[in-house]
């Protein structure tokens, strides 16, 4: 979150991918940074350690979401 928070500050379009866990952490972060209304996309928990084809499949999953947070459609 906190690259977020400086890509943000420095007009690049950003989405913070988070895991579901820390999603309130990332909120207070963002709000810290003075940047609250950076786009969030969570994650599920864990994704560590969960095994490639697992992260893949949470990939392909994710993309859709976080590069329409970064066209702003939703």
């Amino acid at each position: 979150m906190r690259d977020g928070a400086i890509l943000a500050k420095a007009a690049i379009p950003v989405v913070a991918v988070v895991t579901e866990q820390f999603v309130d952490q990332s909120e207070f972060v963002a709000r810290a940074a003075g940047v609250p209304g950076v786009p969030r996309y969570a994650l599920p928990h864990p994704c560590a350690g969960t095994g490639e084809e697992n992260l893949a499949r949470v990939a392909r999953e994710a993309a859709p979401g976080i590069l329409a947070l970064l066209r702003g459609d939703s």
